[in-house]
């Protein structure tokens, strides 16, 4: 199973209120190009777009790829965007009991280990099953 749940605030790199508009556009026609998010929402919030995602995914092994380009676009696009992805991916040979977190900050994005919800085995659930690997 692929689990994942993200927000970003997108921002431009200066206050100019009629770029930042363009790129929402821009972040939206991504979104929606990409296809089938289980949750979506893209919003304006006091002033401010924020994007949420999340959802469940039965083919982590193609979707995630294609999921953390989607981000990493969202920052080329609005390049001083920020905010997190966690993703969990039992089928990740390397990181099957841990969520991993990209952080977009400036529009760009890294990946590091999880602290809060890492490892999924004991944190969350009492017994992980074991895999060959």
């Amino acid at each position: 199973m692929f689990e994942y749940h993200g927000w970003v605030t997108i921002q431009a790199n200066d206050d100019e209120t009629s770029l930042l508009e363009r790129l929402v556009e821009r972040v939206r026609r991504a979104v929606r190009d990409f296809g089938e998010i289980d949750l979506v929402d893209l919003r304006w919030v006091n002033g401010v777009p924020v994007l949420h995602l999340g959802g469940l995914d039965k083919h982590g092994a193609t979707m995630a790829p294609d999921l953390l380009d989607l981000y990493t676009r969202i920052g080329e696009l609005a390049p001083g965007s920020y905010g997190l992805l966690h993703v969990w991916d039992d089928q990740d040979l390397q990181h099957d009991n841990e969520f991993r977190v990209h952080r977009m900050a400036r529009g760009q994005v890294t990946e590091m280990a999880d602290t809060l919800l890492s490892p999924v085995a004991p944190t969350i659930v009492d017994v992980y099953p074991e895999f060959d690997h």
